[in-house]
């Protein structure tokens, strides 16, 4: 599953678990989550005069890897050339983290490049602390910061998961992912449908290898500033088709004044560490 954004431009992922969910174990998350390497093609689906984009389209390439017991790594990289009617610029953007679901902790690192100039770069670490998020941006600008109590991408992606398995078509949540600068979380409210069998002319799940036959959930996460207030319009929406092994396709990344549609064209099966 994949949030990152598009100043960053979005993947993957959400708070408390409800009192119902069993707590995730080592072996239950070992047990659930696949490394992977997808590949995505993605297009402009539509845009508003206001964003000044004429034309969109790109590629993004996302590496799960790792397990409860080695911790999780996710490498994500998301090219995309944009024209404006006026120029045509390309944008890059190379994120990576690596998170501890025992440790509770979570490291991220992020470059930006347009037209092959750097012109962002973020690092810190951030872990949960007994009463909220404790961050530590370490460039720019070194400095600390406390937060709401959040949780880290693949604990999301597992709560998604647990939530979907329990049949539990709507929840709320905080997230801390690390995108744009480092030094806020997210608000979020999560939607997921109920268990499908992929259609017969689905292309995209044709590409899905292993998986393609294999039933998913229809789910659709919504982001909200923390200082969202009365019925705010979300920062961002990502809709995507969730197998219950993390692997998501059929992408919808709406940023408001425009949308991208990202569709599967390569899956690749990583090796998993050994858990002993």
């Amino acid at each position: 599953m994949v949030r990152m954004s598009l100043g960053l431009i979005l993947a993957a992922s959400i708070g408390a678990c409800p009192a119902a969910a069993a707590p995730v174990t080592a072996d239950s998350a070992a047990r659930l989550l696949v490394p992977h390497r997808a590949v995505y093609d993605l297009k402009l689906k539509d845009s508003s005069d206001r964003s000044g984009i004429a034309g969109m389209f790109g590629r993004m390439v996302y590496e799960f890897t790792g397990s409860a017991c080695t911790g999780f790594t996710t490498n994500f990289r998301l090219v995309t050339k944009i024209e404006t009617g006026e120029e045509t610029r390309v944008s890059d953007q190379q994120t990576n983290t690596f998170e501890d679901l025992s440790a509770r902790q979570f490291h991220f690192e992020t470059k930006s490049f347009t037209d092959e100039q750097l012109d962002k770069q973020l690092v810190g670490d951030a872990s949960q602390a007994e009463k909220g998020v404790k961050v530590e941006i370490k460039e720019p600008n070194g400095r600390e910061l406390d937060l709401p109590k959040s949780d880290f991408p693949t604990d999301h992606m597992l709560e998604v998961i647990r939530n979907a398995k329990d049949g539990k078509n709507f929840f709320e949540a905080r997230v801390f992912d690390g995108s744009e600068n480092g030094d806020q979380s997210l608000l979020t409210t999560t939607v997921i449908g109920k268990q499908q069998e992929p259609a017969k002319d689905d292309v995209d799940a044709a590409k899905a290898g292993n998986f393609a036959k294999t039933s998913y959930w229809p789910v659709t996460i919504a982001y909200f500033n923390d200082s969202a207030a009365g019925d705010p319009t979300p920062v961002y929406n990502m809709s995507f088709k969730l197998y219950e092994n993390g692997i998501t396709r059929d992408l919808t990344m709406d940023y408001g004044d425009f949308v991208l549609s990202g569709s599967l064209s390569k899956l690749e099966l990583l090796d998993r560490p050994d858990c002993k």
